[in-house]
């Protein structure tokens, strides 16, 4: 290997050790302490309650870890947003596993919280897949109700799920293991059977001292909804046990006896290790992200045998499309091309911007894999689309269109990385967040933002000086400079993943070492619901 290769990977390597770091110190939730609290009254914490149940030695692909980084500090944090979600296997059965952290404010519900909680029921209705509740929450933070609880997006819109995915058929079982108050007592009542484990779970819609403080009763919370109460009395749940591990057994049982559904259809074989070393990832992405480097050797080091068939390789270079196989999964990969390319009229093309020519290239090969049923794949190191006369002579508005057209009514499902930059309607084009992707995450490497540190920082910076001159305020080099550094600071800490996975824009941050893994579960989840008909509506030729 070369001295940049080298040079490249050692970097890369610092990247995905501080992203182990971050990762290991987000699962330990509210700390500790909290976590000997949570084991001293009997119970699992949240992260031992899926490790439980989910079957030995599979995998889980958490959403959401990073959810709520660096949010809510006046209120002490918020780890994972309270909450931990993802897709696990459970009897051999995929599914999307919610469990509340009672470590994190006792599990109270942040507007972050809500958010992912919505995410999670997303996925479950996307892939038409069972989803377990594992609850143990105080209920809204109170402080921050105002962003929580009134809008289409906050915390009643779980309930509305609740009943649209039991209409759609979709397998819904709760497990009440702690506190369960308010309107969240909706959730697990609202799914197909509901548990409650005895003396730590509880549910009701207000406790003791709301319930004198509103009528004057005088009652005890375990009388007042203990298992013992809704199983023997109210009828609201339907089964108590003495432990969490009694609990999850029941759930591991009934999904032991769940019927099939009809699958998607997508195609698989035999899988087979990429012929390429993976970990050569780590060498191939500049230090520089200026730099250019060649798409086609990451894509070789995921996929099965490194065997990628290229579509129209001689046209629309700046967008490599083409078909491969992911864990004996066929998918089609769009990927845009890092390296500076030559037309066939020899002109140079710059690596990471789509042209005309590579939406319309990009348009097709989207609508052929929804007439073959192929899963897409994106892999995002964008700048955007080109600009200039040239090129809006040329129709780059109308020919991004149609790839924008062609996307976004896709039907099979689609999976984005971010590997690099994503800037700017790039972002949109190569099947952001707004588009709908079954799962989409960033590389340690990634950046997201309308355009580069560079260019916004002189941008802002041109707007902040312009509005000075123009109150009659004079400002020197240094001053200027002073600013400038400022500004950069302040919108580079917004290009990081971090803040992308803080705030749900991603559904984490990943060693690229992941990729492989995370789509071939996240197809067989997809495999799981059938597919809606393809209509790309109107495209401008």
């Amino acid at each position: 290997m070369d001295l940049e290769f080298n040079k490249n990977e050692d970097q890369f390597k610092i990247l995905v050790s501080q992203l182990r770091s971050r990762a290991t110190k987000t699962r330990l939730g509210g700390g500790e302490k909290k976590i000997e609290e949570q084991h001293a009254k009997g119970k699992l914490t949240a992260r031992e309650r899926i490790a439980y149940l989910c079957d030995p030695k599979t995998d889980f692909i958490e959403i959401g870890l990073f959810a709520g980084d660096g949010l809510y500090a006046e209120a002490g944090g918020c780890p994972s947003g309270g909450v931990v979600t993802g897709i696990g296997r459970v009897k051999g059965r995929l599914c999307v596993i919610v469990a509340n952290d009672a470590t994190v404010k006792a599990g109270a519900w942040f507007p972050i919280t809500a958010k992912k909680n919505l995410r999670a029921q997303e996925v479950a209705m996307e892939n038409h897949l069972p989803i377990i509740y594992l609850v143990d929450s105080a209920g809204v933070f109170l402080p921050m109700q105002d962003e929580i609880f009134p809008d289409k997006e906050h915390f009643g819109r779980q309930f509305r799920n609740n009943a649209r995915m039991s209409s759609m058929g979709i397998v819904q079982i709760a497990a009440i293991m702690g506190s369960c108050v308010a309107g969240g007592a909706y959730l697990p009542i609202m799914s197909d059977e509901a548990m409650i484990v005895d003396k730590t779970g509880s549910i009701f819609l207000a406790g003791s001292y709301l319930v004198k403080a509103a009528i004057g009763e005088e009652i005890d919370n375990e009388t007042l909804g203990g298992a013992t109460t809704h199983c023997e009395i109210s009828g609201v749940t339907d089964n108590k046990f003495p432990n969490d591990q009694a609990c999850l057994d029941y759930i591991r049982s009934i999904f032991d006896k769940i019927g099939r559904d009809e699958s998607a259809g997508f195609d698989r074989v035999t899988p087979a290790p990429p012929r390429e070393r993976p970990e050569e990832l780590y060498g191939l992405l500049p230090v520089d992200r200026v730099k250019p480097y060649d798409m086609l050797e990451v894509i070789k080091r995921f996929v099965d045998d490194s065997q990628f068939d290229e579509y129209k390789p001689l046209y629309g270079k700046t967008l490599i499309c083409g078909y491969a196989r992911v864990d004996g999964w066929a998918v089609g990969i769009v990927a845009n091309q890092r390296k500076v390319v030559k037309t066939k009229k020899g002109e140079m093309q710059m690596g990471g911007v789509i042209y005309s020519d590579s939406a319309d290239k990009a348009a097709r090969f989207i609508m052929n894999c929804n007439q073959r049923k192929v899963p897409l794949i994106f892999l995002q190191d964008v700048s955007g689309f080109m600009v200039g006369s040239k090129a809006e002579h040329g129709g780059i508005i109308k020919d991004g269109a149609k790839m924008l057209n062609a996307m976004a009514n896709s039907t099979v499902p689609k999976f984005t990385f971010i590997v690099g930059n994503s800037y700017g309607a790039g972002n949109y084009a190569m099947c952001g967040k707004a588009y709908d992707p079954r799962l989409i995450y960033a590389w340690p490497t990634a950046q997201i933002a309308v355009m580069s540190g560079a260019s916004a920082a002189k941008t802002l910076l041109q707007i902040r000086v312009s509005a000075l001159k123009a109150q009659g305020k004079s400002i020197t080099p240094e001053e200027e400079k002073k600013l400038l550094d400022e500004i950069t600071t302040r919108y580079n800490d917004q290009l990081s993943p971090y803040y992308a996975a803080a705030r749900l824009w991603v559904d984490g941050v990943v060693d690229p070492l992941e990729t492989r893994r995370i789509i071939s579960v996240g197809i067989e989840a997809a495999n799981q619901s059938v597919l809606e008909k393809f209509n790309v509506g109107v495209i401008q030729t």
